[in-house]
């Protein structure tokens, strides 16, 4: 049986892999398939992961921040796609290179240092904020996990919106 720190990496990692295998390069067609694959990712995620999201208090607060920082990342990594039409096909397309790899990496990196500092590095210190600010472990947690998907859903829905946006193919 995995850790659910173990279980953490190992959908930190798969997200990664899964985002820039989606997304980097050029020529990335973006279909109903592209656009659909993120919202099934957060629909088998979140109840594998989400405890008891917090209603209330610091741990609502947290939980609140959280979204509101994957929103930002989100709307970050969508300013670092071109979204365009193929010149072959004239359907939508994106591309994307280092800078949008390495914000993704930046950022389920840091998720993942601090799961796993955590557990190692700095526990005592996280439970004594915890006890302090009435912040349950669960939270936190969550928090992460809710972090996650609203940058997977705003990455998605931006390039979505973008696609959609493209004007119309001119006919010769």
């Amino acid at each position: 049986m995995l850790s659910q720190l173990t279980e953490a990496m190992i959908v930190n990692g798969a997200v990664l892999v899964a985002v820039l295998e989606s997304d980097l390069g050029g020529h990335r067609k973006i279909g109903t398939l592209r656009i659909l694959r993120p919202a099934l990712i957060a629909g088998a995620v979140i109840p594998l992961f989400l405890e008891q999201p917090a209603t209330h208090g610091t741990g609502l607060v947290l939980e609140t921040a959280a979204i509101a920082v994957g929103f930002l990342c989100g709307l970050a990594a969508v300013g670092l796609m071109r979204v365009y039409r193929s010149p072959r096909t004239g359907l939508p397309v994106s591309g994307s290179g280092a800078p949008y790899a390495l914000l993704w990496t930046a950022v389920i990196g840091a998720r993942a240092a601090f799961s796993y500092g955590s557990a190692h590095w700095f526990p005592q210190q996280l439970t004594d904020w915890c006890v302090s600010h009435d912040v349950t472990g669960a939270a936190i947690t969550d928090g992460l996990i809710f972090m996650a998907v609203a940058m997977l859903l705003t990455r998605t829905i931006g390039l979505a919106h973008r696609a959609y946006r493209l004007p119309a193919v001119a006919t010769a």
